[in-house]
């Protein structure tokens, strides 16, 4: 059974063509940089592997790219699209309504709009994802994997918000988290290389959008973003946590209206808000160059990651491994390195060496005197995603 995944995020989107329930992958790849000059195409199978220099000034082209890759005559994988049995969608909001993976169909397609304004870098680009696929692939069920499902554990303490009652009980708002695919699958990971039922991991998802999360005994109990996905950690183009009272005042004394506030927080903060580039890979190697503010933006990335990671091991009273994923958290060993430098007192010590190594594979990047294991696991959420779709729909 051919299992088409589509994971797509803010700027970026993932793919995978895997056959289940062998977990074969058919052919992989990623659409990057979308609205950029320069967005790169990568498409890797068992008998091409290549990439492409184009203009991808949005997400609808990006998936007509990946569409019209996998039937392309010479180099696709598929000759016919009626070979795909299901579409499995990354979707990153669920609200209220879902907690579990689900067929779509127009109603789930109404809640996943009406979410937009809350998740609206990733929800918007989730729904586009969903309605291609229904042209390219129009006899394969549409399945919708939701980020916010892990997080349904929380407990009430960590998923409350300190207003009025009325806002939880007839309005839903609350904490929700988001990358939660991702945390599961590599949480999962980490407690079998731990070898540990119970465990106390601490989940570092560091891409264009960040989040992390305290995992005990292989359940969600805490996580960085909240309501909608800006909270918490500095990210590529989002603020990540602040002061309620500089929102107030953008609009009473700066004259901002709330979609000015949230085009300024959600797209022109974080790195790009510091450094004047979202991309993290330009923003190291101008830091490397001796530039000041892109150096300053690396150093507030790395602290408010080893605030989570203090705070966190509070919560679960001890630790046993750091989690390192994404595409930052994978092949970062900067921030990786930041992040981990003075963490001694929480027995946390990084080997060098080790932390210099790139790879595709999971790694252990601990020193010896380390108390805690220090994990590199590459997030396979397209994996995740299929396996999901395919117990679903049999």
């Amino acid at each position: 059974m051919k299992i088409l995944v589509i994971n797509s995020g803010s700027s970026s989107i993932k793919y995978q063509l895997i056959a289940l329930p062998g977990k074969k992958v058919l052919c992989k790849g990623l659409v990057e940089r979308i609205g950029l000059a320069k967005s790169v195409v990568h498409f890797k199978s068992d008998l091409h592997d290549f990439d492409d220099i184009t203009s991808i000034p949005n997400h609808q082209m990006g998936l007509e790219k990946i569409a019209s890759m996998l039937l392309d005559s010479k180099k696709g994988v598929l000759k016919d699209a009626d070979e795909i049995v299901a579409v499995g969608h990354r979707v990153v909001h669920g609200g209220s309504v879902f907690s579990k993976t689900t067929l779509i169909d127009r109603e789930v397609k109404r809640v996943i709009r009406s979410l937009f304004s809350i998740a609206p870098l990733h929800n918007p680009p989730n729904l586009m994802g969903i309605e291609v696929a229904e042209k390219v692939f129009p006899k394969a069920k549409q399945v919708a994997v939701f980020d916010t499902a892990f997080h349904q554990t929380m407990p009430e303490v960590a998923h409350r918000f300190a207003i009025p009652n009325k806002f939880y009980d007839k309005e839903n708002i609350r904490v929700y988290g988001f990358h939660g695919t991702s945390h599961q699958y590599v949480s999962r990971k980490a407690i079998q290389l731990i070898k540990k039922k119970e465990s106390k991991i601490i989940s570092i998802h560091l891409g264009n959008g960040c989040s992390m999360t305290a995992i005990k005994d292989g359940k969600s109990i805490d996580t960085s973003l909240g309501f909608g996905p800006m909270n918490g950690l500095i990210m590529g183009t989002r603020s990540g946590d602040l002061d309620q009272s500089v929102i107030l005042f953008l609009e009473q004394h700066l004259g901002y209206s709330s979609e000015e506030i949230s085009s300024l927080l959600l797209k022109q903060s974080g790195m790009l808000g510091l450094t004047g580039m979202s991309d993290l890979r330009d923003i190291e190697a101008a830091a490397e160059r001796g530039e000041r503010m892109p150096q300053l933006a690396l150093a507030m990335n790395s602290y408010r990651i080893k605030k989570y990671i203090g705070a966190y091991s509070a919560t679960m009273n001890g630790l046993d491994a750091l989690v390192f994923t994404g595409g930052i958290g994978e092949n970062s060993d900067v921030i990786r390195k930041m992040v981990c430098t003075d963490m001694d007192y929480l027995g946390i010590s990084l080997d060098l060496d080790k932390n210099l190594i790139h790879s595709k594979e999971i790694r252990a990047i601990e020193s010896t005197q380390s108390k805690v294991k220090i994990f590199v696991i590459p997030t396979n959420e397209e994996l995740e995603i299929a396996v999901q779709t395919y117990r679903l729909i049999n």
